[in-house]
């Protein structure tokens, strides 16, 4: 059985920031064909589906469609501030090769 992702305490402290008292709305992390790697990762706010895997803590949730979710095995979900920017970024161990902006991958 494949391990389902892991969403880090930054993640989702930001997903917290992000959402306000009025709208809370679940970070959808999906992956599609497309990107300079064959695959790219598809991060969004969203509402949750009756299928998706519901990953939650802080009072938020991350959801992962079906589709996505064997590409996902194993994979940490984190949020990076850094000098080039601010941005939720994925550790997939299922990708044997990403681009340099790190929004798309190969397996």
């Amino acid at each position: 059985m494949n391990l389902p992702p892991k969403v880090t305490e930054r993640a989702f402290a930001r997903l917290a920031q992000i959402n306000t008292a009025a709208e809370v709305r679940p970070l959808r992390v999906a992956v599609s064909g497309g990107g300079c790697s064959g695959f790219q990762y598809d991060i969004r706010l969203d509402r949750a589906e009756d299928d998706d895997l519901v990953l939650q803590g802080a009072g938020q949730t991350v959801v992962v469609d079906p589709v996505s979710l064997p590409y996902l095995a194993g994979a940490t979900i984190d949020f990076a501030d850094e000098l080039i920017g601010a941005r939720f970024v994925i550790d997939n161990p299922n990708a044997s090769s990403s681009c340099g902006c790190g929004t798309s991958f190969s397996i």
